[in-house]
Order: structure tokens, then C-alpha cells, then sequence
């Protein structure tokens, strides 16, 4: 079986000269809990970019679950988006009900009606948010609009997540339930790929932590904790 994630000597260089990830290889295996970890601006976000194929490498190979992202056709970058969640800092959501997000999401990958019936409650009930299916994002809190926007993706339940700064809007207590909402995402059989710059949210949880700096992966520890020479700005 392949790894959920693969990568291979991957250097990101965009038109104006910057150069996002530099020469990197990174493998993430099936079930894992990996935090992404370093200071804003140094290449966690165009990592997670490549795995749902927003970006593609310059130079180098991205494989997800054996894919190469990069030489996707159209129709298997849906595919792929289908098996990637991805739970972002900003929410993402749509000006429309609670139980609208979710099934929106449903809708858009082609489940069928009796599906969307089924996982709309259970994804919102898993969440805390299944008493609130008729209210709108503007009425949630930051931390309930956190929680929905991780409802609509465990409604597709897909194989790998990812989280880009998923807490970064929080407060800790709202910080605490997203992650251990990602945790039991975890333990129901996904791969979880957290990026963060919150040393707190890391040194609690103790899963693998690789530390990027500068476009590259400086450290790979597994039961880690935040590096402290890394800084957190």
C-alpha cells in the first residue's frame, strides 16, 4: 500500500524569483498525526497546497495515496479533492445555513440525496453544532464556525485532512475542542496534517512534529514538541 503522502525532492519556485520550498522530502504514512510546524512564511502552506494540488513543484515528485498530483487530468483532480479535507484558518464558508454548508459539500462531490440526508446530521451532531442547523455563519462564533467548517469536511470523510492554521482564530477553549475533533478524526482511521505555529497546541498533543524553516524541513521528531529555535511569529 502506498504512503498517504510522498514527497520527493520538491522545490517550489514561483514567476517572481521566491522560492517557497527548497529541494524537500517529506513520507507520511497511513494514520498518521503530523503537525506541520515554523514561523509564518516559511513553506507550510505551499506544502499543504501541493497535496490538494493547488500548487504544483516546480522541480521534484508529489504523491498522494500513489497519485503524482502534479500529472493529474481535471477529472482526477476531482477525484483527489475528494479524498483530501482540507480545514482552513479563514473558515471558508458559504453565506448559507449550517446544515446548507455541509451538504453543499456532499452535493458538490456527487453523494447521493439519501447520503446527504444521513451525514448532514451526523457530521454537525459530531461537532456540537447539530442544534444549530438553521443558523447562519454571521450567527456562529469563531470557534462554531471552526467546528462547521470541520463538520463539512468529516462529512465526506476522506482519508487525509489537513489543517492550515486551524486554531490560529481561537481562543483556547475553542482551540482545544477543534483539536480534539481532529484527534478522533485521527482515530477513526484518517491521516491528519496539521500546520501550526502555536507551540501550545503541539507540546500537548505529542504527535510527530516536522519543523520547516526557510522553505526546508529542518527537523522530523517523532512524539515531538515545538522547537524552540524556531520561534513562533
Amino acid at each position: 500500500m502506498p504512503a498517504a503522502v510522498e514527497i520527493r525532492d520538491v522545490t517550489v519556485t514561483y514567476p517572481n524569483g521566491l522560492q517557497a520550498l527548497s529541494n524537500i522530502s517529506l513520507t507520511i504514512d497511513d494514520g498518521e498525526f503530523v503537525f506541520l510546524v515554523g514561523p509564518t512564511g516559511h513553506g507550510k502552506s505551499t506544502l499543504l497546497k501541493l497535496l490538494y494540488r493547488d500548487e504544483v513543484p516546480t522541480q521534484g515528485q508529489v504523491l498522494v495515496s500513489g497519485w503524482d498530483v502534479a500529472r493529474l487530468s481535471p477529472s482526477h483532480v476531482a477525484r483527489l479533492r475528494r479524498r483530501v479535507g482540507v480545514v482552513f484558518q479563514d473558515f471558508r464558508l458559504l453565506p448559507r445555513t449550517a446544515w446548507e454548508n455541509v451538504a453543499f459539500a456532499l452535493h458538490a462531490t456527487g453523494s447521493p440525496y439519501r447520503q446527504v440526508l444521513r451525514r448532514v446530521p451526523q457530521a454537525l451532531a459530531s461537532v456540537g453544532l447539530l442544534d444549530r442547523v438553521d443558523d447562519y455563519p454571521s450567527q456562529l462564533s469563531s470557534g462554531e464556525q471552526q467546528c462547521l467548517a470541520i463538520a463539512r469536511v468529516l462529512a465526506l470523510r476522506p482519508p487525509l485532512m489537513l489543517a492550515d492554521e486551524p486554531t490560529g482564530n481561537l481562543d483556547p477553549d475553542s482551540t482545544t475542542h477543534v483539536m480534539d475533533l481532529l484527534s478522533k478524526a485521527n482515530e477513526e482511521g484518517a491521516t491528519v496534517i496539521v500546520a501550526t505555529h502555536d507551540p501550545s497546541v503541539v507540546n500537548a498533543m505529542r504527535h510527530r512534529v516536522v519543523a520547516m524553516r526557510n522553505g526546508e524541513i529542518v527537523s522530523d521528531t517523532p512524539e515531538g514538541h515545538y522547537p524552540d529555535a524556531l520561534g513562533c511569529d
